[in-house]
């Protein structure tokens, strides 16, 4: 297989450095398209008999895994600004998409070609103000909305939200017609990450009228479902690990949906904690004149406190320069 040509080193400089300075980049569709194609063909010379044992192996189910896990790492390139790093990383969630394209293709469902067509069609149909309503409607909207945005993304999003609905709809009636039982929570993507979906089916059984009034109403709960763990943990029978991963998820859907009532995003929160555990581990590991597991349980509590209260005090001072730096910007 003959690779594209490779970029001059001047250009590739050049590049860099636009990326550091900040000034935008214009893509080059024509390269990126044949660099496109070429990972397509990679992909099903992988897929192909005489091809990757490993690749020919998997299945929709076998590789899912590693699509959330190549997302979180996207996520987490973002987070740090790592943008360098982050290209690499959007390039393996990709890859992600090629391979499901592909398997699909050996099953005779649909291939690439068609992913994107979908994606196209989406993006003309959801953005009336840059293509045009004609195009757009061409592209199967059925929503009457104002393409005339006036500049306002307030209003785009609005119009997007318009049209997505109109497509839900014309789904929804699709479904029915082939059932006559629908659920309310069927609005709810099942593909959804875990905490996501909870918070959600929380939000859509609020329109019901099940959910709990206001939000101290979830600690008593919290509480039921932790007693129910402990109950079902303190048997010590492996046969109902079944049981104890059904009262843990009881428990994490209950305090997702505590997180729901403080508008407070259940992702995030844990995302945020996990961080503040890296750092405060390492901390510890730092100020520890032996390795960890040498140490008492009592000698790791206080490193742990320390190393609490050490970054706790840099925390309240960071916000504190931000909140002045902030304060000082304003005209």
């Amino acid at each position: 297989m003959e690779l594209p040509r490779e970029r001059p080193p001047a250009e590739a400089s050049e590049t860099q450095i636009a990326t550091q300075i900040g000034t935008q980049i214009a893509t080059d569709p024509e390269r990126a398209g044949e660099l496109f194609a070429q990972s397509a063909a990679i992909m099903a010379r992988l897929r192909a008999p005489g091809g990757c044992p490993w690749d020919r192996e998997q299945s929709f189910d076998s590789i899912r895994k590693y699509t959330l896990e190549e997302t979180y790492e996207v996520f987490d390139a973002i987070e740090r600004r790592d943008f360098p790093h982050l290209a690499e990383e959007l390039g393996d969630l990709l890859l992600q998409v090629l391979f499901y394209a592909e398997m699909a293709a050996n099953e005779g469902r649909f291939t690439i070609a068609e992913v994107l067509d979908h994606l196209n069609r989406k993006l003309i149909r959801r953005h009336p103000h840059v293509f045009g309503e004609e195009a757009s409607k061409a592209a199967g909207n059925r929503a009457e909305v104002n393409a005339d945005v006036e500049g306002s993304a307030t209003k785009v999003l609005r119009n997007w939200e318009e049209i997505k609905s109109a497509e839900k709809r014309a789904a929804e009636a699709s479904q029915a017609a082939g059932s006559s039982i629908a659920s309310r929570l069927d609005r709810v993507q099942r593909a959804l990450p875990a905490l996501a979906e909870a918070a959600k089916l929380g939000a859509e059984a609020r329109k019901a009228g099940f959910d709990w009034p206001e939000w101290r109403g979830l600690l008593p709960k919290i509480a039921e479902e932790t007693r129910e763990l402990e109950a079902e943990a303190a048997s010590g029978d492996v046969a109902r690990k079944p049981f104890i991963e059904a009262e843990l998820g009881d428990l994490l859907f209950t305090v997702v949906n505590l997180g729901r009532h403080l508008e407070a995003d259940a992702e995030m929160a844990l995302r945020g904690t996990n961080l503040r555990f890296r750092r405060r581990f390492r901390a510890m590991e730092l100020a520890a004149a032996r390795p960890l597991e040498e140490l008492a349980p009592e000698e790791l509590e206080w490193l742990w406190e320390q190393a609490k209260r050490r970054l706790a005090g840099e925390e309240a001072q960071a916000h504190s320069h931000r909140a002045r730096a902030a304060a000082e910007a304003q005209p």
